[in-house]
C-alpha cells in the first residue's frame, strides 16, 4: 500500500470512529487507525536530492561530517563547483536532523574561528582589530 492509499484509509476509519455510537465499533476503528498508523511509520520515506551550497570550505567540512555521521554520503556531481554539496535523503532527517545541527554547529565555528582570528591579529599584527571606519565621502 502507498503511503496516500494509507493515509485515505485513515481518513475513512476516522470518520467512521467519529460517527459510531456504538462501542464495540469505535473500539475496531481505533484499533484500525492504530494498525494503519504503524504501517505508514514503517513506510520507508522518500529519498530526495538536495543541492546545498556552502562557499566556505570549514562549513562545507563540517556539513560534510555530520552527512557521514548520521550515515549518509555527501557527494558532487562532475562539473559541479567546489562549493555544492549534493546529499540524498529524506526531507524529515534534512529538516529535522542534519540541517538544525549543521546550522547550530556553524555557529559555534563561525563564533570560534572569530576569536581565533582576532586573537591571532591583536598579538601578532595589530591590537586594533575593529572593521574599518565608514566616511560621508563618496570617492576621493
Amino acid at each position: 500500500m502507498t503511503r496516500d492509499e494509507i493515509l485515505e484509509k485513515m481518513r475513512k476509519v476516522e470518520a467512521l470512529f467519529q460517527s459510531t455510537t456504538q462501542k464495540g465499533e469505535a473500539d475496531a476503528a481505533l484499533d484500525a487507525l492504530g494498525r494503519l498508523s504503524k504501517q505508514l511509520t514503517d513506510l520507508p520515506e522518500k529519498e530526495l536530492e538536495f543541492k546545498i551550497s556552502l562557499p566556505d570550505p570549514w562549513q562545507r567540512r563540517v556539513f560534510c561530517a555530520l552527512a557521514r555521521k548520521i550515515g549518509l554520503e555527501p557527494f558532487r556531481r562532475y562539473r559541479q563547483k567546489y562549493s555544492t554539496v549534493m546529499i540524498k535523503c529524506s526531507e524529515a532527517v534534512m529538516d529535522e536532523i542534519l540541517w538544525p545541527q549543521y546550522q547550530q554547529l556553524s555557529r559555534l565555528l563561525n563564533t570560534y574561528l572569530m576569536e581565533a582570528t582576532e586573537d591571532i591579529i591583536a598579538s601578532a599584527i595589530h591590537s586594533d582589530t575593529s572593521e574599518a571606519t565608514e566616511t560621508r565621502e563618496l570617492f576621493g
